[in-house]
């Protein structure tokens, strides 16, 4: 596994307050890369934080950076977390994110590797915020990796 060292990162964040029954209090992030306010799970905390950690510490290109875009997979729609595009804009690395408490177990992989039947990248990144585990394809064979590729 790849113990991630996120690098200093101030959110905006705010909250909202109730409105026609809504929960009250729930509080919003600012999502850089799709321009717009979402609520702040945490599932998107890793997203976001993990999107900083690309862009700031291994100095992916921003603008080559899709977030949960919806791709099908046979009859069914999925949104993916993270796809990184390589610079003739094809998918090179796909990331999913899950909240802090959840186990990179291979449920967490099965389901990237369903994403992937229709994106074909050549990397797939699993994280959970404190940690991630990077794959890459050799020989036709998932072979795991002990660091992100450079881009």
């Amino acid at each position: 596994m790849i113990k991630i060292e996120y690098p200093p990162y101030q959110p905006k964040i705010k909250k909202d307050p109730a409105f026609n029954g809504r929960q009250a209090d729930r509080e919003f992030i600012f999502d850089e890369f799709r321009k717009r306010w979402v609520v702040l799970t945490p599932e998107e905390w890793v997203r976001q934080n993990f999107l900083q950690y690309l862009t700031q510490v291994k100095k992916y290109p921003a603008s080559l950076i899709a977030v949960e875009k919806e791709i099908k997979t046979g009859e069914l729609k999925n949104r993916f977390d993270i796809v990184v595009y390589d610079g003739n804009t094809k998918p090179w690395m796909m990331v999913e994110c899950k909240e802090m408490n959840v186990a990179l177990d291979r449920t967490v992989l099965d389901q990237l590797l369903r994403y992937n039947i229709n994106l074909q990248v050549p990397y797939l990144v699993i994280t959970n915020g404190s940690y991630c585990m990077a794959f890459t394809f050799k020989n036709d064979k998932l072979t795991e990796i002990d660091t992100l590729p450079s881009f």
